[in-house]
């Protein structure tokens, strides 16, 4: 007899393994299922972690290298030990997946390493070791998460042409890495390497890079990646790729036609991510992905069949981590008979490079084309006294309110500490409110957050120190 849970979540990543803890959380009993023997998914493991590590490193080489002067601190003899530098990104990543093992069995859930693959609409057999193993389930949360979109032209191999997970790792620092795709990711590594001392080329097909992002934000974001030497080139899409004995030479064509080659002995493919389902058995449970390859589900997360529910990647909205958790939180919280809760217009987007990108909310062209009518308020990093003292003068912040209501309604950060700034705005947007509330709430003095509070006040055009 197969043992039975009542809820069998099948992927440990941030969406899968949120979703275990909350339902253990409600009392459910709940088993989790994942391939990889360290839980946390691509995020934890070869994503946002470890990509974090390396950023920071990276910058903190970046800055004893060129701006530690500026502070009257002399450097002599610096170095770069980048196996010191990869080993220190692989403990961090480690103690995390130890954490998030100990969090399943303080909240007393089963975890199962090995292939899961759907039998039903309510069983799942586990590839794990000689034996396979099949467990029954009330509710089944699919959270399998995505992987990078190959070219057809410019297969992985691991080494010349590489994912990101790759692109973590590399044993040397690369003469010139050429990234497809001006995206998070892209940029992301992109800056760590030039940081490192390697030649970066980035190649984006669309007008701007961070595409999703305001196109003023997307601007000043690109100023500064050039003024660290970051080479880009908007309008432009790779139509062909050779492989020669310095590296990969790709041709290149922009938006007037006119051709051109760029050739990297690392070429970093970042066109995006796919979701991934290959192997979950979902036509023996009654499933089929979409055309977009996304498992189509209603708005509590439900998939045709009635047992099985999807989270994360593998359904529609931004791929993000955050996204994901708050999906499995919510599907957690349904399954046990209470409201869950998502608000897919106020996950915030960013971009962890220097400075950083931060938006939440619609981009101004998007109200346009939505109709909606907005005043913009803008305030500048540089008449900030604590962005002065740091030495982080370059981005601004933009407010987006509705023209009659004061509502906010979209909110894009380039600068210091973004990431961290831009959670004060997805509250306000959280609430509903105003320009008018952001500007009338006291922020301390000196902070970064200051900024935010002029350009709310910049808004209705009585910035102080503007």
């Amino acid at each position: 007899m197969m043992d039975r849970y009542q809820v069998v979540v099948i992927g440990a990543g941030p969406g899968g393994y949120v979703c275990a803890i909350r339902a253990a959380q409600l009392g459910l009993k709940v088993a989790l299922i994942d391939k990889d023997e360290p839980l946390g998914g691509t995020c934890l493991n070869v994503g946002c972690i470890p990509s974090k590590a390396m950023l920071e490193s990276s910058e903190l080489y970046h800055a004893a290298a060129t701006r530690m002067s500026d502070h009257g601190i002399g450097i002599d003899g610096l170095s770069l030990d980048l196996a010191a530098m990869l080993a220190r990104k692989d403990r961090v990543v480690d103690e995390l997946t130890a954490g998030i093992a100990g969090l399943m069995d303080k909240n007393e859930v089963t975890v199962f390493h090995g292939l899961a693959q759907l039998t039903g609409p309510d069983s799942v057999r586990i590839a794990a070791g000689v034996e396979p193993v099949e467990i029954a389930a009330d509710h089944i949360v699919l959270a399998t998460g995505s992987v990078p979109v190959e070219l057809p032209f410019l297969p992985f191999d691991g080494e010349r042409i590489i994912d990101s997970t790759s692109g973590l790792s590399l044993p040397e620092v690369p003469r010139h890495l050429v990234v497809i795709g001006g995206g998070a990711v892209g940029l992301e590594l992109g800056s760590v390497w030039r940081r490192l001392g390697a030649e970066v080329t980035v190649i984006e097909m669309m007008p701007q890079i961070t595409p999703f992002a305001d196109k003023q934000a997307a601007k000043a974001l690109e100023r500064s990646l050039k003024k660290q030497g970051i080479k880009i080139r908007t309008k432009t899409r790779v139509v062909s790729a050779e492989q020669g004995d310095d590296g990969v030479t790709l041709r290149l064509e922009d938006a007037k036609g006119k051709t051109s080659e760029v050739t990297g002995d690392r070429i970093l493919v970042a066109v995006g991510r796919r979701p991934f389902t290959e192997g979950l058995g979902l036509p023996a449970a009654g499933l089929q992905p979409g055309p977009d390859g996304r498992i189509p589900v209603d708005e509590q997360l439900r998939t045709e069949v009635s047992t099985i529910r999807a989270i994360g990647d593998v359904v529609a909205g931004p791929m993000l981590a955050h996204k994901a958790e708050d999906d499995g939180v919510a599907v957690a919280e349904w399954i046990a008979g209470l409201v869950g809760h998502i608000n897919y217009a106020t996950i915030p987007s960013v971009v962890y490079t220097e400075p950083e990108l931060a938006a939440v909310g619609l981009t101004e062209a998007e109200a346009k084309e939505q109709g909606i009518p907005v005043r913009a308020g803008r305030f500048y990093y540089r008449a900030n006294g604590r962005a002065k003292a740091m030495g982080e003068e370059e981005g601004l912040v933009k407010i987006l309110a509705h023209a009659v209501t004061d509502e906010l309604v979209g909110v894009h950060i380039v600068g210091a500490c973004a990431s961290e700034l831009i959670a004060e705005l997805v509250l306000a947007m959280e609430y509903r409110a105003s320009a008018e509330d952001v500007a009338r709430t006291v922020h301390a003095h000196p902070t970064l957050s200051e900024i935010v509070r002029e350009a709310a006040l910049a808004v209705d055009g009585r910035a102080i120190h503007a």
